[in-house]
């Protein structure tokens, strides 16, 4: 860090076999909320998996446009689809033409029409495209679904039962909770989250999400084209890297966001990583953090 070689790093937090061992802040402190923008989206992933299991959803089958009649679509989207980002929406954040855009979504008052409202890419089966907007559309199943709020919601089935007090949520002009992005929280807080991954859904003695939900959400269920050697579960990047100086690669999933911002879990090593920054926009910020993670941490467990 003192050198210039990793910048705008806000934090990295290390947990092995459940306990803090290393926490170092580069900028702000412990009390300091993070913008980590779309590793949100792993949470709202967390709640749906929550809210299936308290029955409130069917399961990853169900038509998301069943709950939303106004809104009249000749394709159907599922919660699996908007889960692993291969809907029939026309949405991909990575293409600044694309109809669906998170950009496009922002200056809307109403995200969920936006969403509801888009063009048709095509019948499935249909290739990754990234897309914030479909996440937000899981936000508004959840309230329709629940009768809160997700903010409400995520409060009462996981923030609470964590120790979670300090976050900021952000909001559309409409009221519409964003859980695609942009949830500012602790660092320690962030590490909490990828602990409960970990630990397959519990937390002392709570089974808070279900442990075939994590297994399920874990599972490479496409490949995350364009990106290379990379799959997606449920609103979770998988991918593995191989440790400065080691011959073999570890397997990890990880909550990740603009930035370089990322929450690693490792379960060869009962390990999880938080790393925060600030480097949003800007060219090589994931690459920047995999290098923090292969050629410092990873080694330092070696």
């Amino acid at each position: 860090m003192r050198d210039g070689t990793f910048r705008k790093i806000g934090s990295v937090l290390v947990a092995r076999h459940g306990k803090l061992v290393f926490e170092k802040y580069f900028e702000g402190d412990a009390a300091t909320l993070r913008d980590t923008r779309s590793a949100t989206k792993s949470i709202t992933g967390m709640l749906i998996g929550i809210a299936i299991a308290q029955r409130k959803l069917p399961g990853v089958d169900a038509s998301v446009l069943s709950y939303f009649p106004a809104y009249k679509r000749s394709d159907d989207v599922t919660v699996k689809d908007l889960l692993t980002m291969d809907s029939s929406l026309d949405c991909d954040d990575n293409d600044a033409a694309s109809p669906g855009n998170e950009e496009r979504m922002y200056p809307r008052r109403d995200w969920v029409e936006f969403a509801l409202t888009l063009p048709s890419r095509g019948a499935p089966p249909l290739p990754f495209h990234y897309c914030t907007a479909g996440t937000v559309l899981l936000g508004a199943l959840i309230e329709k679904t629940t009768g809160q709020k997700a903010d409400k919601f995520a409060e009462r089935v996981l923030f609470r039962p964590l120790g979670i007090t300090a976050k900021h949520w952000q909001y559309s002009g409409a009221g519409q909770v964003m859980t695609g992005g942009s949830l500012d929280l602790r660092s320690r807080d962030l590490l909490k989250l990828g602990q409960l991954y970990l630990q397959l859904g519990e937390w002392n003695g709570t089974q808070l999400m279900p442990r075939a939900w994590v297994e399920e959400s874990t599972r490479a269920q496409l490949p995350a084209v364009p990106f290379p050697d990379t799959d997606y579960g449920y609103l979770l990047w998988l991918n593995k890297f191989t440790p400065k100086g080691a011959a073999a690669p570890v397997a990890t999933y990880a909550m990740s966001g603009n930035g370089g911002n990322k929450v690693y879990v490792i379960p060869s090593l009962d390990m999880v990583v938080v790393i925060t920054s600030t480097n949003y926009n800007t060219r090589g910020m994931h690459q920047q953090s995999e290098t923090l993670l292969t050629d410092y941490i990873l080694p330092a467990v070696r």
